[in-house]
């Protein structure tokens, strides 16, 4: 019996995909004419899912076995492409901007295209429950909120270590509590009205995506030198449902001094209006050029709080005394709200906007959304456009504000001073 070079032991069994190897091995190169024995063999047609064994320019197509993918998977082409963070060590560090409770920030520059950026480095070091929620609370906040008044979020770097994590921002000259410190004489209306659109368009853009941000305040909203502020750390950050604070929610929120009276008295679940109470105390710290409420504790802080807006009633807070600590608290004499007194300066349609945002019931407090459209900032004076605003020396940046030099001061009159009249005199 005579074999031939392709023919295989009959005891060997066979799997399909053998077969369909074997048969591109044994296939004979295009340009050898196949003996008519074999054509008759396969007068058969072929199936329709099978190729043509040819192209038009003579060379075999790959086998349907041989797909670098599965027919009932997309191309790769059609996923988002999944990149590892780059290293830290692509940026320059520059100089430290500040530290805060969870992270420490530094100004850098991307040594590929120039960029200044604000690196915050995540404290890891003593975590010990794996990577912080509060870091991926922000990082996801500021990916949610993307907007031209909330602070970019550029990329997550890594270092040498687990624990060296940094989260790359726009860099931004100022912060407002720095900026309110330095300043000469404090903002104008016009320039209030504008930083007070800007934040309450942020405000209003985190809130229309699930977002409470939990810690306003002015040290926590960037300024750059073109009069665009933005907000910025999201740490206390998270994302709520509807109904708000299923599950509850944690009182260890907002720092003291813009802190809502809900949360002080031991509510577990609230909702945006903690963040529009913390927008009214900035609103009154930008009028006032000092924090509105600068008290030591909580129980301090509720005592300016009911000396400025009277204490609570069932007609001004109807859900006041089903809150936890209210029955522990014995509420002054009834007296009427003192926002006239506290803010001489101020217009009507401001005060009504001040008492929106400072009010009693977290129901009934204006929202964002309601606040843009207040009939303050349609009064004259206008807002003032951004780029009309001052610049001032960056602390972030290094810069170190300009010397200046005193005139000389008037002459004091001695006894013994002679006029140059009287030289001449004598002379």
């Amino acid at each position: 019996m005579s074999t031939s070079a392709g023919t295989l032991t009959p005891s060997r069994k066979r799997s399909k995909w053998d077969q369909e190897d074997e048969n591109e091995e044994a296939q004979p190169p295009l340009s050898i004419k196949p003996s008519k024995r074999r054509v008759k063999a396969r007068t058969r047609s072929p199936e329709p899912s099978q190729p043509d064994a040819s192209t038009s320019a003579g060379q075999a197509l790959p086998s349907p076995f041989r797909s670098s993918h599965s027919v009932y998977v997309p191309p790769r082409t059609r996923h988002p492409s999944i990149l590892p963070s780059r290293s830290v060590y692509s940026y320059e560090r520059l100089n430290q901007i500040e530290e805060g409770s969870y992270g420490v920030v530094f100004r850098a520059r991307d040594k590929q295209n120039g960029d200044i950026v604000a690196l915050k480095k995540l404290k890891l070091d003593e975590e010990k429950n794996g990577f912080p929620i509060t870091a991926l609370r922000e990082i996801n906040a500021l990916m949610s909120c993307r907007h031209e008044n909330v602070v970019g979020i550029r990329e997550v770097v890594v270092g040498d270590t687990l624990t060296q994590v940094f989260v790359v921002m726009d860099f931004i000259e100022h912060d407002l509590k720095s900026l309110l410190t330095l300043m000469p004489s404090p903002f104008l209306q016009s320039e209030i009205k504008t930083l007070m659109l800007q934040l309450l368009s942020a405000v209003n853009h985190c809130h229309a995506n699930w977002i409470l941000h939990r810690d306003l305040k002015t040290s926590n909203l960037l300024m750059n030198n073109r009069g665009t502020i933005k907000v910025a750390d999201f740490g206390l950050a998270r994302r709520y449902g509807d109904p708000v604070g299923v599950g509850g929610m944690t009182q260890l929120v907002v720092t003291l001094w813009y802190r809502a009276p809900e949360i002080l008295l031991g509510a577990t679940t609230y909702s945006t209006a903690v963040d529009m109470w913390s927008v009214g105390c900035i609103f009154a710290e930008l009028l006032l050029k000092e924090p509105l409420f600068q008290a030591q504790n909580e129980i301090e802080l509720l005592s300016m709080i009911f000396k400025l807006l009277g204490p609570p009633t069932n007609n001004s807070w109807p859900d006041y005394s089903s809150l936890p600590l209210a029955k522990s608290l014995s509420l002054p004499s009834p007296q009427p709200p003192q926002f006239r007194q506290k803010f001489h300066y101020l217009t009507t349609a401001g005060i009504d906007l001040m008492m929106s945002l400072l009010t009693y019931d977290p129901e009934r407090r204006i929202t964002a959304e309601e606040a843009l459209r207040h009939p303050y900032f349609t009064e004259s004076p206008l807002p003032k456009h951004p780029d009309l605003f001052g610049s001032f020396p960056s602390a972030a940046a290094g810069e170190k504000k300009r010397k200046v030099f005193d005139s000389p001061s008037a002459p004091a009159r001695v006894a013994d001073y002679k006029l140059l009249t009287e030289f001449d005199e004598t002379s």
